[in-house]
């Protein structure tokens, strides 16, 4: 037997855990209808066959009518769900995976134009910045109809096969009783004293334990410290702790420290990239040492090492892995069989979580399986037979291309104009916030050399070098180049440089500096930041109506902290035109809104606005090709090969991917490699 203390069981009441690995509740925003359908399922259960113990679905399935889903949530308070759940359960048990599922009131963490369109709900009147409803203060009606809504959803989900519970207690209804800074209730529920803070959470378990039984499993994901003044204080924390261990009607808890009210509040209990690792891993241990019961905790742990410390060291009995599970579903597995070093990183993007507020699903920034475990494999099936591959470009897109035909076993070789390979992934990590980035070509390239990758750096490839190698399949993934070239002026803007000139280090800034940016990604910011290092005044200037769109509300935070106070930030204002007048620029700046015009004067113009496709090869090597590089999009979206066949001379298939095709993302460029050449 291992002696890894990650790979040894857990006894939690009666139930038997055959690891302390698990993925903690999140809402990765697949329900269908509110019900956990095929998508969900296979997401899950497509962990459990990696090997994790315990999946806590749902991060918050919601209880009650006046708590709608606005993160996509399962409807626990829909007797629909049930055979949903046990559907889920059941698949899940089969892969030897325990389940449980995380209930929750959202209380004001949602808005009131969604659903049936009710008031949220709170102990006090004030809003969640984040969602920006106002709630109704409860009275006491509402106060039992949610007490009895908790009871009827665990009701169901105790139907539904799974094994326990987890309450959600931390900026939600149920906390939302404990804190002084919500809190505005008088009597029994009221903010006098921290037992009538308590007795809401206390009198909804009572609840429970009278319709679940004393053997089903009930915990609670608890705030045990807000962690900002006039809040919830570590010592009202740990007392609130003590009351809910001494009822006896818990029996885990799971550990949170921090407010998430705000996108800046929300970075700080799930830091993103460029922060610490595990900073509440302590405070959880401090927990369990004074507290005594089991104790699970989740907060940045993305690799398997600090896992290992966490459960070594008695901070933890079972540590939340759960971004590390977007990016890696089978961490466990790879452990077990000596594979550590194959799991692919988290590199703490936050694609995942950015994108159920931005995009509506999560998705993992270099996995684009993860989400479409229906479409999409995780284990690359061997091909019935070896083909020759060339792939033009060593970026991500590229990167991946190459290391799917290898896992298929064909003959694959990269050509890469540079020494180094990443293309824009390794600019980026010229901000040394985004150092992380780095790990999702690092992967991919030690993917590739144990897969017998051949790779020609510092050649720019020509159509000959690529039919000298007689393909039979070219993936062309060149990338792209900033583009200067501004709508308004029908042609390359004169005299400004680019975001990514800035980045590189190529451009030394000074003076006054507009950023025009009207992509609303990272380079514009990027370049911000490294202008004001050089002692630059900053402008930022954009024609949207917010800035940096494309950035979405926890990366972004940082990038507010750093700039906040020393660049000046323009909405709803158009860059038309840069004219030269002396030694310095005049920008020709409108508006979308009027007429009006203004020109200013700057030292530096800097723009951010996508890229230009590199496709000179493509169309170079398109007549050569069997497909004229046209790309069947129905094969595409339903993950079938493709299989045009338009000029009958042709002597390779061709596709272009990533940015090569248009000014796209990382992900967009990994999923375009992933779907093409899965099945080649």
């Amino acid at each position: 037997m291992s002696k890894d203390p990650l790979l040894q069981p857990y006894q939690l009441k009666h139930l038997s855990l055959r690891n302390r690995i698990m993925t903690t509740s999140h809402e990765p925003a697949y329900p269908e209808d509110g019900m956990p359908k095929a998508r969900y399922r296979a997401y899950h259960v497509e962990r459990a066959k990696g090997g994790v113990a315990l999946t806590m679905t749902a991060g918050s399935a919601v209880v009650s009518r006046d708590s709608p889903p606005v993160f996509n949530n399962i409807l626990a308070y829909d007797d629909a769900v049930v055979p949903w759940v046990r559907e889920m359960t059941d698949e899940l048990h089969a892969h030897g995976c325990a389940a449980m599922i995380q209930l929750t009131h959202l209380g004001r963490r949602t808005v009131w134009n969604k659903g049936d369109w009710l008031p949220s709900v709170a102990p006090g009147l004030h809003r969640e910045p984040a969602h920006r409803a106002f709630p109704k203060v409860l009275e006491d009606w509402d106060i039992a109809r949610i007490i009895r809504d908790y009871a009827d959803a665990a009701e169901r989900m105790q139907a539904g096969g799974m094994d326990g519970i987890e309450l959600e207690a931390y900026g939600h209804l149920m906390d939302a009783f404990w804190t002084p800074l919500n809190n505005r209730l008088s009597g029994p529920y009221g903010m006098d004293s921290l037992e009538n803070r308590a007795r809401f959470s206390l009198d909804v378990l009572e609840a429970i334990r009278k319709r679940v039984g004393p053997e089903f499993i009930v915990g609670i994901r608890f705030v045990g410290d807000e962690a900002q003044e006039g809040g919830l204080s570590r010592a009202d924390g740990l007392a609130i702790a003590a009351m809910l261990r001494d009822s006896g009607h818990v029996d885990f808890l799971n550990v949170i420290r921090g407010r998430i009210h705000t996108d800046a509040a929300l970075t700080k209990v799930i830091p993103v990239q460029g922060m610490a690792s595990a900073p509440h891993l302590d405070f959880a241990g401090a927990v369990r040492r004074e507290i005594g019961l089991p104790t699970f905790h989740a907060a940045r742990i993305p690799d398997v090492a600090t896992a290992r410390y966490a459960v070594e060291s008695g901070q933890l009995d079972m540590v939340g892995m759960t971004r590390a599970h977007m990016a890696e579903p089978h961490i466990v597995a790879k452990i077990m069989a000596g594979q550590e070093d194959d799991i692919r990183p988290c590199v703490g993007a936050t694609y995942c979580l950015d994108r159920i507020y931005g995009g509506g699903e999560a998705l993992c920034i270099h996995n684009p399986a993860t989400g479409r475990e229906l479409t999409m494999p995780h284990v690359i099936s061997p091909a019935d037979a070896r083909r020759r591959v060339v792939v033009v470009g060593a970026g991500p897109g590229g990167l991946e291309a190459a290391r799917v035909a290898a896992e298929r076993g064909h003959d694959v070789t990269v050509f890469e104009a540079a020494g180094d390979p990443g293309g824009q992934v390794r600019l980026a990590t010229r901000t040394p916030r985004r150092r992380e980035m780095i790990g999702i070509i690092d992967w991919r390239m030690a993917q590739c050399a144990a897969r017998d990758v051949a790779f020609r750096f510092n050649t720019w490839a020509e159509a000959e070098d690529v039919t000298a190698l007689d393909p039979d399949v070219v993936i062309v993934a060149t990338g792209g180049l900033p583009n200067l070239e501004l709508l308004e002026q029908h042609g390359e803007a004169a005299h400004v440089i680019s975001a990514w000139d800035v980045i590189a280090g190529d451009v030394t800034l000074s003076g006054s500096v507009l950023i025009y940016d009207e992509s609303g990604d990272h380079p514009a910011l990027q370049a911000a930041e490294a202008a004001l290092e050089g002692g630059a005044e900053v402008e930022v200037m954009t024609p949207d109506r917010t800035f940096a769109p494309e950035i979405m509300s926890m990366t972004l935070t940082p990038y507010i902290a750093s700039l906040q106070g020393h660049a000046r930030f323009t909405l709803m204002q158009r860059l038309l035109e840069v004219r030269r007048a002396g030694n310095r620029l005049v920008a020709r700046i409108g508006t979308d809104f009027s007429e009006r015009v203004e020109e200013r004067a700057f030292d530096h113009v800097v723009v951010n606005y996508g890229t230009r496709p590199l496709d000179e090869l493509y169309f170079d090597l398109r007549e050569a090709s069997v497909n004229l590089g046209e790309v069947d999009h129905e094969a595409l979206i339903a993950g079938r090969a493709q299989a045009v066949r338009r000029n009958p001379e042709g002597r390779f298939q061709l596709f272009r991917i990533g940015d090569a095709v248009s000014s796209r993302n990382i992900h967009a460029a990994i999923y375009d490699a992933l779907r093409l050449v899965k099945d080649l």
